[in-house]
């Protein structure tokens, strides 16, 4: 599974990065962005799907690898 911001929809509301610190981080100007471009360690997994539940703007994306 990868995990990943879709930028043209994020609006930085940062739901993702506050419910899940290790997956995402925040640019200067406040988007989110995955911290792995790679397949997610199985442990991450619901805090990807817990990060797409709650992005008002639907920009988190899970991905099956």
């Amino acid at each position: 599974m990868r995990v990943r911001v879709n930028s043209e929809l994020c609006q930085g509301h940062n739901r993702c990065y506050a419910l899940a610190p290790d997956l995402f981080d925040v640019d200067d100007f406040g988007y989110a962005h995955a911290r792995f471009d790679e397949a997610l360690p199985s442990e991450m997994e619901p805090l990807a799907r817990l990060a797409q539940a709650n992005c008002p703007e639907h920009a988190v994306e899970v991905l099956d690898c």
